[in-house]
């Protein structure tokens, strides 16, 4: 839900269609007309997975105008303005249906909701349209498990009609039966139909306020009491009622949406500043590599020079008169030990700065591709999309 409390909640909403517009806006999407939508959570692919439960048998303002003509409802004294059609939603969190299958579950828990809406509305003759729409992919929860996630909800189309007795006028010639019921009509009228009905108490009389008027419940409320009860009564008996006086209820896939998205764009925002801190370490590390790199250079030059050169040695002592061996004296001789012990111990020396210098120059690379990774990795989180809004 749109708590993500673990709890499923029964939601149902009506709305008015007020204009032509709306009405042509709500059958293109109830009935998927359009080539292309804004919503793109819509998988074309699965559209012929929508379930009618009663499907239109023409254009709605048509249908609408063909039972007009038949006599099966009456617009006789609405305003031109009057509101003539209404949709009911009926939903539950999409967490609900993947956890008992998913869409063969859908099917069977919106053909009872259909029941509850042939209730609601008076009559199926009054539905124009009743489908489940079974192609609209839930984002964030798909995200959030690493598969395909749908939101399964049932769409109404329906005419908002009330009983209507019409009675005897005085202008008839018989007397007799003037103020008695001569018929009754089903009226359209969305304000008699979705007008506040009383609060009962215990013994089904109504409640009044300190002031001796009675108290009044909302028809939207009544709404969610009806189907929640309807469904109850079916054997769904592990669904809960949207919260009283919130317009939560109304709003549970789109919330739920939002918050995942929040949370993911969240989650993004501390990787990248890790990231950018981790870039930044790199940086530091990378630069203390390249002094390191210098340094050892600068101890490898100046070993060599104190390594005793060929040309030195061989220039050291006189060659005898009558032999061939070489005359020292004292002092070239304890010159050429030092040397050559000086000589031993640098290019030792000369060996491990090499070593040391071959280990700087292959860390020194490490960090830098480590640095390139993390700086193209922050570049793709930033052309990512904060958040992703539902239709």
């Amino acid at each position: 839900m749109a708590r993500n409390d673990g709890i499923d909640r029964t939601v149902a909403r009506n709305q008015d269609l007020e204009t032509p517009a709306d009405v042509a806006k709500v059958q293109e999407h109830n009935e998927r007309e359009k080539d292309s939508y804004s919503n793109q959570d819509i998988v074309p692919e699965r559209t012929t997975l929508n379930v009618h439960f009663k499907a239109p048998t023409d254009d709605y303002v048509k249908m609408f105008e063909q039972m007009e003509q038949d006599g099966v409802i009456s617009t006789g004294g609405l305003k031109s303005d009057a509101v003539k059609y209404g949709e009911l939603v009926f939903d539950v969190n999409s967490a609900y249906f993947y956890n008992y299958g998913g869409y063969e579950f859908a099917k069977q828990f919106y053909a009872n909701a259909y029941k509850a809406a042939v209730e609601i509305v008076g009559g199926e003759q009054y539905i124009l349209s009743a489908v489940m729409h079974a192609d609209e992919r839930n984002r964030a929860m798909s995200e959030v498990l690493g598969e395909d996630v749908y939101h399964y909800h049932l769409h109404v189309v329906y005419i908002p009609v009330v009983e209507k007795q019409i009675l005897w006028s005085k202008r008839c010639k018989d007397k007799s039966p003037i103020g008695t019921v001569k018929e009754t009509i089903t009226q359209v009228s969305r304000s008699k139909k979705w007008d506040s009905k009383p609060v009962l108490d215990e013994n089904g009389n109504p409640m009044l306020n300190e002031k001796g008027k009675k108290i009044l419940k909302s028809s939207y409320s009544v709404l969610q009491d009806d189907f929640f009860r309807f469904m109850r009564a079916t054997g769904y008996g592990d669904v809960e009622r949207g919260e009283r006086g919130s317009t939560e209820e109304h709003l549970t896939v789109t919330q739920f949406k939002v918050q995942a998205e929040q949370q993911r764009l969240k989650t993004v925002t501390e990787q990248m500043a890790q990231a950018e801190q981790s870039l930044e370490d790199a940086k530091v590390a990378t630069e203390k590599q390249k002094k390191k790199l210098e340094t050892l250079k600068k101890e490898t030059k100046t070993a060599k020079t104190i390594a005793l050169t060929v040309q030195d040695i061989e220039a050291m002592g006189k060659k005898a008169t009558f032999e061939n061996n070489i005359t020292l004296t004292p002092d070239e001789c304890d010159t050429l030990k030092r040397y050559a012990t000086n000589g031993i111990i640098a290019n030792a020396d000369n060996k491990r700065l090499k070593e040391k210098l071959a280990s700087a120059e292959k860390s020194v690379s490490i960090w830098k591709q480590r640095y390139e990774t993390i700086n193209k990795n922050i570049r793709n989180s930033k052309r990512k999309p904060s958040l992703i809004w539902m239709h």
